[in-house]
């Protein structure tokens, strides 16, 4: 009985026990909450009382929809936010723009939050990780035994400053048209956040630190490798460059005359290089510790 294949199971939990188990996941939730509020202010009894720091509707990718935390649960836990979101891990910046699933689930749950009456204090959006880190990640580089070695800049000028600035775009254009159609009349427009992640290391971890077989990743140091580049050493100045222009482009799109309500969140070193897996739980994924200072980033901007 010494193998954990051949451990009895443990006896399925009553219904009142998972009933209980969940009331105590909850209180547990309303106490970080509660000191959260507290701190701003925002608690019973407090000069401006309120039952929540505001509501925030979400779209995005894994950054908004990882298991255990992300951004969007350390906003509600540890800044007093209620969050509404539509966001999916795997999706890509273009399935955001184009698809009409998504949009149409981003407008019943930015209705269902007005008609209760909450107040809106923003829209978050998180995309194009996928893009630019997925399966066509190695088509942006140049081999290492090419003239010209790095990233390939008529692929990186094509992907970010043309097919992911139009898709960025295009979503920030059809979001802001479904607030302005459902907001009351005289209601301010509330911002629109959109971000350019932080610096990856590409250490070769996939998902719960492993990856490959049923779990994501690794995403970079294979591909790196394959191109014939030393992940942590000649590869990480790559990403470094690549994160750098996905922010520059979100930059130049918050700049847009008409986009006056979309604020760009600079997450870029955010997460400490040195002891690097404290902040990253895998390539791509910041860790627990590494969500909280994510979102610390975006409370601060929504409170500026």
């Amino acid at each position: 009985m010494d193998r954990k294949s051949d451990r009895p199971a443990d006896p399925p939990l009553s219904s009142k026990a998972l009933v209980d188990r969940a009331l105590g996941q909850l209180d547990d939730e309303r106490r970080h909450r509660a000191a959260a509020l507290r701190r701003r202010g925002l608690a019973p009894g407090a000069r401006a009382p309120a039952p929540s720091a505001g509501t925030l509707v979400a779209e995005g990718d894994s950054w908004f929809d990882f298991p255990f935390t992300d951004v969007l649960k350390v906003l509600e836990r540890a800044h007093g936010y209620d969050v509404e979101s539509v966001a999916n891990r795997g999706d890509t910046l273009e399935d955001m723009a184009y698809g009409g699933e998504q949009l149409s689930a981003f407008t019943l749950r930015l209705d269902r939050v007005l008609r209760r009456g909450e107040p809106l204090r923003g829209v978050l959006l998180s995309g194009g990780g996928n893009d630019i880190a997925g399966a066509g990640f190695a088509l942006l580089i140049d081999h290492a035994g090419s003239r010209r070695r790095g990233l390939n800049p008529g692929i990186v000028d094509a992907v970010i400053d043309e097919r992911l600035e139009a898709a960025c775009v295009v979503l920030i254009e059809t979001v802001t048209g479904v607030v302005d159609a459902l907001l009351p009349a005289g209601a301010a427009r509330p911002p629109i956040l959109v971000h350019g992640y932080d610096y990856p290391v590409p250490d070769g971890r996939g998902v719960g630190g492993g990856g490959g077989w049923l779990l994501p990743g690794p995403w970079l140091a294979p591909a790196l490798r394959r191109k014939g580049y030393d992940p942590l050493g000649e590869g990480r100045p790559l990403l470094v460059a690549l994160i750098d222009r996905f922010n520059a482009m979100l930059s130049r799109v918050a700049a847009r005359p008409g986009f006056e309500h979309v604020r760009h969140v600079d997450l870029r070193g955010s997460l400490p290089l040195q002891r690097h897996r404290d902040w990253w739980s895998d390539e791509l994924h910041p860790s627990a510790k590494g969500f909280g200072r994510v979102a610390g980033r975006f409370a601060a901007a929504l409170e500026g």
